[in-house]
């Protein structure tokens, strides 16, 4: 039997249709730039204060929504409906963040201090992802990847000033923002970035 061959142009288109597939299929529908602030107590790591700055077209929909009177911020009532409606479900999915304490997964059971606000059109949350680390000599070593593994959300660093710190004077401490290899999402063609942080007290 002859086998049917195809020219190399059909091959081609054949491909790149599969591709375009697959990043149609994996297109995320909410989009956040995310800023963390590493916050120390007397101890060592109190937990990260997460900010999230939402899309022009998700922004809008909140503010339709909340914003009762249309008059482009949020008073406390409109905030405490937004939390309510728009963001304590996300406890479900321990709010997108997933924290490993030296390879060990802590689980992020609540958060703390949620507020929101319309800043310049643009809809931001900001909240205490409280996480208690003692600094001992040794270097504590702390991963903390937040995102959606549905990747209908997708959460991307701010790329200036991603990360800041907080009463850390008392400590050495490394951090890097980077893909993280050890974590696949979305049919393994993703990868999060994450926040890797190393503390000791100081020498």
């Amino acid at each position: 039997m002859q086998t049917k061959r195809y020219p190399k142009a059909i091959l081609v288109a054949i491909g790149l249709l599969l591709v375009m597939y697959k990043g149609a299929s994996a297109h995320p529908h909410v989009f956040i730039v995310q800023r963390l602030e590493i916050v120390f107590d007397h101890q060592g790591l109190a937990g990260f204060k997460v900010c999230w700055s939402f899309d022009d077209m998700f922004s809008a929909m909140i503010g339709d929504d909340y914003d009762r009177n249309k008059n482009g911020a949020l008073e406390p009532a409109e905030v405490a409906s937004i939390k309510e409606g728009a963001f304590s479900n996300l406890a479900e999915y321990s709010y997108f963040i997933f924290v490993r304490i030296d390879g060990n997964p802590f689980e992020v059971k609540y958060v703390k201090n949620f507020s929101a606000r319309l800043s310049k059109g643009k809809l931001v949350y900001e909240f205490l992802v409280p996480c208690h680390v003692r600094a001992i000599r040794n270097s504590k070593h702390i991963v903390v990847a937040i995102y959606d593994p549905s990747y209908y959300t997708s959460i991307e660093f701010a790329q200036k000033n991603p990360v800041g710190l907080r009463n850390a004077e008392s400590f050495e401490v490394k951090s890097e923002v980077k893909e993280d290899k050890s974590t696949a999402i979305y049919y393994g063609m993703i990868h999060p970035w994450a926040l890797f942080l190393d503390f000791r007290l100081k020498q």
